[in-house]
């Protein structure tokens, strides 16, 4: 980087210097305040205020397209800058970006009408969805072309959301959040199966690291999408056995993949063991729609938080806890509180999956205390991090 470069990504306040900061912080506090929020609203304890859509439609939508879409907005818009050795959005251009987000998760809570609701809403992902594509095409890094793809579509699928909660069709909005979920399901088996066995790799010191097999990488990103297209069609929100084979086969690959990625010296290891659990989880709510499928007397919305407080929180939280050390220029090791935050997000997940099925009321709250203690721990540890100045000096 020049010098002039320099001193322009200094004079940026490290809260904008790049994408991670804003989004890591903004989506983690979102989190921790929108759990225990459905909790009150469940019991109660809001009275007459409704957001948009109602509480059900708004638990739904902002834990996938408001958390989760902003952790990959910051983890995306971060990587392309080392995939394609480009400058990475930051200053005022990924301020206004973090604004928009911002804006919508406001409108959803004080119910904006809906045109205004839906321009704030869509222009964040199809925003993302551009600096990423734009950004990977100007180097003609084809390898990367399915990122945007998936971008693309969880816009529809947000869309589609929105699309529900104007008609006030609870059906079409389901529809869509599980479009939306497999979606990121197909995201996390794309970048977990680069990230999780290279960490591995660097994290225990082995000389070698697991071959990847490209035919399996491409079943599982194809299949998840495939899935994500049944749910838009609507073929996969009944059971069939077609969705459950097709579910049955992601859930054996991935299951392979973590076969083939197992070290014995990971457990010994907070930020590798907490992504082979949350790759797990995956696995689980995999087999466990396949199993629905096939005509088990099981609740499909167990499938359904296995996926999204096992595997997708749980592994945006072990990304978070390494992203944010190596991006803010400190050693790969996580501050105290961290371990218990892994700990608890696996708890979660039993909570909301497994205990609830024999206490239901208390399960679902000590599901909500874990979530929300568990990503406290890492605003409480991180936060500094992320609207501080790296500490070797650097810009980024």
């Amino acid at each position: 980087m020049q010098v002039l470069d320099r001193r322009k990504a200094m004079a940026i306040p490290p809260l904008f210097r790049l994408a991670f900061r804003p989004f890591f912080l903004g989506a983690c506090l979102l989190a921790v305040l929108a759990i225990p929020l459905w909790l009150f609203a469940l019991s109660g304890a809001t009275g007459t205020w409704q957001p948009a859509g109602g509480w059900l439609a708004w638990h739904r939508h902002e834990l996938l397209f408001g958390f989760g879409v902003a952790i990959i907005a910051g983890f995306l818009l971060t990587a392309v800058q080392t995939w394609t050795g480009r400058p990475g959005v930051s200053g005022a251009p990924l301020a206004l970006l973090a604004g928009l987000w911002l804006a919508a998760r406001l409108g959803w809570l004080v119910n904006l009408p809906w045109p205004l609701l839906a321009v704030l809403e869509l222009s964040f992902p199809l925003a993302v969805a551009g600096v990423m594509g734009w950004t990977l095409w100007t180097v003609r890094q084809t390898r990367n072309y399915p990122i945007v793809l998936v971008l693309g579509l969880l816009a529809v699928a947000d869309a589609l959301a929105l699309y529900g909660v104007l008609r006030q069709d609870e059906g079409t909005q389901r529809q869509a959040v599980l479009t939306g979920l497999w979606l990121v399901a197909a995201m996390m088996g794309l970048i977990g199966g680069r990230v999780i066995p290279f960490f591995t790799q660097r994290g225990l010191g082995r000389v070698d690291g697991v071959k990847p097999w490209p035919w399996l990488d491409r079943v599982l990103l194809g299949g998840s999408i495939l899935i994500a297209l049944l749910y838009a069609s609507g073929l996969a929100v009944f059971p069939s056995g077609w969705s459950g084979a097709l579910f049955a086969a992601l859930g054996l690959g991935h299951l392979l993949r973590l076969v083939r990625w197992h070290d014995r010296g990971l457990w010994r290891v907070p930020l590798l063991w907490s992504l082979h659990l949350a790759y797990a989880w995956l696995a689980v709510a995999c087999l466990g729609m396949a199993l629905w499928h096939f005509g088990a007397p099981l609740n499909p919305s167990l499938a359904v938080h296995a996926l999204t407080v096992g595997a997708m929180a749980g592994m945006i939280l072990a990304m978070l806890a390494r992203v944010s050390l190596g991006h803010t220029g400190r050693p790969l090791q996580p501050p105290g509180g961290m371990t218990l935050a892994f700990a608890l997000l696996n708890l979660a997940a039993v909570c909301r999956v497994v205990l609830v099925l024999i206490w239901p009321v208390a399960a679902l709250w000590l599901a909500g205390i874990c979530w929300t203690v568990g990503l406290g721990l890492y605003l409480w540890r991180y936060a500094p991090m992320l609207w501080h100045a790296r500490v070797d000096g650097h810009p980024g």
